[in-house]
C-alpha cells in the first residue's frame, strides 16, 4: 500500500483482526518521513499508556478526510495503548477506571525531531501516558507554539495534563474527565462541566464516551482544507 492511500473500512478491520502488530503496520501507512505528501499534517503524542479509543477514532477520522497523522513519542518506535473503563460488572466497585492491554502503536518520529511549524494541527489524546509525557521538554516547545501560533489543538481527557504542563491554559476554558479538573483551574483556566468546549484555538473534549458530540467536526473546521 502506497502512502498515498487510503484505508478503507475492509483494510481497518484486517490491521485490528491482526492483533497488536496489525495496527501497528496500519499506524506506518502515511507517507515516510521526508516525502511530502501534500496533505496538511496533523501531530499526534502518544506514549506507553496512551488510551486506545481517544486515539484510534481520531488516527483514522482525519486521514479520513484527507490528513497525514504523523504520530509522535519520546522516541520513534512501538508504544503500548490502554483501555481505559469503570467495569460495569465489577465484584468490588472501581471509583476511577480500570486499565487492560490494548494494542500497540508506532511512533513516527520522537519529539525532539519534530518541527511544529510544517503542521497544521495537534491532537492531544489521553490515558496514562500524559503523566510522563508532560515532563518531556520537546513535547512542552511543540505544544506552545501551536497555542502560540493559534493552530488548531484537540485535548481529549487525559491529555489536558500536557498543555496544563505546558503552561497555556491561563485565562483558557475547557473540559475533561472530572478527576482532572485541577489540572486546568490550578493553572489559571476554567473547568466547564461540558460533553465538549470550544475556546478559540482549543477544542476539548470530557473522554471519548463524547466523540459523538461535534467536538470532532469543530477541530475539522478550524484545520486547513484538505484537498
Amino acid at each position: 500500500m502506497s502512502g498515498e492511500d487510503h484505508l478503507n473500512r475492509r483494510e481497518v478491520f484486517r490491521f485490528l483482526a491482526a492483533g497488536p502488530i496489525g495496527f501497528a503496520m496500519a499506524a506506518s501507512t502515511s507517507p515516510m518521513l521526508g516525502e511530502s505528501s501534500g496533505k496538511p499534517k496533523i501531530l499526534m503524542p502518544v506514549g506507553d499508556a496512551t488510551e486506545a479509543v481517544d486515539t484510534l477514532y481520531p488516527f483514522f477520522r482525519l486521514a479520513e478526510e484527507g490528513y497525514q497523522v504523523v504520530v509522535s513519542g519520546p522516541e520513534a518506535r512501538l508504544y503500548h495503548m490502554v483501555l481505559h473503563e469503570i467495569p460495569p460488572n465489577a465484584n468490588v466497585p472501581w471509583d476511577i477506571t480500570e486499565e487492560r492491554p490494548g494494542y500497540h502503536i508506532k511512533s513516527e518520529i520522537a519529539f525532539r525531531d519534530v518541527a511544529p511549524q510544517e503542521y497544521a494541527g495537534l491532537f492531544v489524546s489521553g490515558g496514562r501516558a500524559p503523566e510522563y509525557l508532560r515532563y518531556d521538554d520537546d513535547l512542552m516547545r511543540i505544544t506552545r507554539h501551536f497555542f502560540r501560533e493559534n493552530k488548531p489543538v484537540a485535548v481529549v481527557c487525559h491529555g489536558v495534563e500536557i498543555v496544563a504542563a505546558a503552561g497555556v491554559l491561563k485565562g483558557r476554558r475547557m473540559t475533561t474527565v472530572a478527576k482532572c479538573e485541577l489540572d486546568i483551574t490550578q493553572v489559571g483556566g476554567t473547568y466547564v462541566e461540558e460533553p465538549y468546549v470550544v475556546d478559540g484555538n482549543l477544542i476539548s473534549a470530557a473522554t471519548w464516551h463524547e466523540y459523538y458530540t461535534p467536538f470532532m467536526k469543530e477541530f475539522l473546521a478550524r484545520l486547513p482544507k484538505a484537498t
